[in-house]
């Protein structure tokens, strides 16, 4: 079993112990890293974790095989950076860094010291996700040409202004870090790179300093195209629609896939529900064991950053904004 440290021992943090703990032989957590361990005490001993305020005495425990870092985005490169040289193993939310050159220094470091790197793009493993890209492989939609995305929520309403996400630094581009990444990932992984991005995003929502509606055009190194829009102040939803030369798939939520062919005949699929949290963490495990070092893409995961990076600085220049080859 995957021995981790959870670095972020927040919401998210506590989901991604949750979706493991007492369910896999694959991956488990064994300690928290966490800025006052005094408080995290029920947490600890509900997981059975120790618990520390220092990141560096994990990376120096040999009992730790791998980090999970769930920290605030500006802190992602230099601690996967440590990470890598201390020989562990890494997991990072999303986004994985909020600058390209922060990724590929971050990779860069994780290719020198051979470890294995996951980005949690929990949404891959979502059912409806999995058939509608297995259907586009397989040419069921044909050539795919166009596609969009959305996906927003009431976080603005939610989030108090002191959070550590409220404000312009830690998440450029509205709801881009909180959402619209996870659109984006899945854009490029269905359909390439991305080479253009046009952007505009607004904060209308006055509470915290997030700009609550982004809107963007984007262009992929292939010729497809694509829509993306992502609010930070408004009802919940996700919805990816790819269009293709022989038909269309339209994901709705994470269990529901609609099948449209040129006849104008719909087939509506449902799907059970599953756990999204644990498909990627033992995936990440599974790379680990089978010495693959990267579970997606080095090129994907810059990628993602680059087009979340023009984003922003479109929408502050009201031009597009071209992304440049690796």
């Amino acid at each position: 079993m995957l021995r981790a440290a959870i670095c972020g021992a927040g919401r998210w943090g506590i989901r991604l112990i949750e979706s493991v703990h007492g369910k896999s032989n694959k991956i488990g957590f064994v300690t928290a890293v966490t800025r006052n361990p005094a408080e995290k005490r029920p947490l600890a001993e509900r997981f059975g974790l120790a618990l520390t305020a220092s990141y560096s005495q994990v990376l120096a425990n040999p009992k730790v095989d791998a980090v999970a870092l769930c920290t605030p985005h500006s802190q992602h490169a230099a601690e996967i950076i440590a990470a890598a040289k201390a020989g562990k193993h890494v997991f990072c939310e999303k986004p994985f860094t909020l600058t390209r050159a922060d990724a590929e220094a971050a990779i860069a470091a994780c290719k020198a010291a051979g470890v294995t790197l996951h980005v949690g793009f929990n949404r891959r493993y979502a059912p409806a996700y999995i058939d509608m890209k297995r259907r586009i492989d397989a040419g069921e939609i044909g050539k795919v040409r166009h596609i969009e995305g959305q996906f927003s929520g009431p976080p603005s309403y939610q989030i108090e202004p002191g959070n550590w996400r409220s404000n312009q630094v830690e998440s450029p581009g509205g709801s881009m870090t909180a959402r619209g990444v996870h659109v984006v990932d899945s854009m490029l992984h269905i359909a390439g790179l991305i080479d253009t991005v046009f952007a505009f995003s607004t904060r209308l929502q006055l509470d915290i300093d997030v700009d609550d509606t982004t809107a963007c055009l984007l262009r992929f190194k292939g010729g497809v195209t694509g829509t993306l829009g992502t609010l930070h102040a408004t009802a919940a939803f996700y919805r990816i629609h790819v269009f293709g030369s022989k038909g269309a798939l339209e994901m709705r939520g994470e269990t529901e896939l609609l099948v449209s062919d040129l006849a104008n005949n719909v087939q509506r699929i449902a799907y059970d529900a599953a756990d999204k949290e644990r498909a990627e963490l033992e995936a990440f495990a599974d790379a680990v064991a089978n010495d693959v070092k990267f579970v997606i893409a080095p090129e994907e995961i810059v990628n993602t950053v680059a087009v979340m990076e023009a984003v922003a600085a479109s929408s502050r220049s009201g031009k597009p904004v071209t992304i440049s080859p690796a």
